[in-house]
C-alpha cells in the first residue's frame, strides 16, 4: 500500500491544487482500504484509477459549490471579489488543455505519471489495444496544438519541384 502513495499523489499534484490533491489522496486510499482484497498485483495503475474517479468527485462537488456562489453573489454580492487569475502555465500545458479531457488525461498518464499501456489501461478500465489507440490520437492531437502556437517545429517539407 505504500507504494502506491507516492505515485498517486504525483498524479493528483499534477492535476489539481495541494488541498484537494490531500483531500482526494486520502479519500482513494481509504478506498483502497475498504477494497483490499481486490487490490490487484500491479497496485499503482488500479489507485490511479480509484484516484482519478474520487478527483472526478471532488471537482463536481467544486462546480456545485461554485455555482451555489455565484447565485449568491447575484443577489447579494459582496463588497470586493478577489481576482484569482492563474499565470502562465507554459505553451504544453496551454496544449494540453485543449484537448477533449480523454485526450489529455492518456497523454498526462503516459507523460507526467509515466505509465506503460498496460497501466493506462488498467486505470481507465480499458483494453490495452484501446489504450494504445487512444495514445496514438492523443499524442498526435497535442503535436497538433503545439503546432498551432509555437509554429511548425522542425523542417518543413518540400514536394519535387517546388523550391523551399
Amino acid at each position: 500500500m505504500r507504494d502506491v502513495v507516492e505515485p498517486v499523489r504525483r498524479y493528483l499534484g499534477r492535476r489539481t491544487d495541494e488541498a484537494t490533491a490531500d483531500d482526494v489522496l486520502s479519500e482513494a486510499m481509504i478506498v483502497l482500504w475498504r477494497r483490499l482484497e481486490d487490490v490487484p498485483e500491479d497496485a499503482i495503475p488500479w489507485a490511479i484509477g480509484v484516484a482519478r474517479l474520487q478527483l472526478a468527485n471532488a471537482e463536481r462537488a467544486q462546480r456545485r459549490q461554485r455555482r451555489l456562489f455565484a447565485r449568491i453573489a447575484t443577489i447579494d454580492p459582496p463588497a470586493a471579489v478577489a481576482d484569482h487569475a492563474e499565470g502562465d502555465t507554459g505553451y504544453i500545458r496551454d496544449a494540453i488543455a485543449r484537448l477533449k479531457p480523454g485526450e489529455a488525461e492518456v497523454v498526462r498518464l503516459w507523460a507526467w505519471d509515466e505509465l506503460s499501456l498496460e497501466q493506462i489501461a488498467a486505470s481507465l478500465g480499458i483494453s490495452v489495444n484501446a489504450a494504445t489507440i487512444r495514445l496514438h490520437r492523443a499524442r498526435k492531437k497535442l503535436r497538433e496544438e503545439i503546432g498551432k502556437t509555437t509554429g511548425a517545429p522542425g523542417h518543413t517539407a518540400v514536394k519535387e519541384g517546388e523550391s523551399a
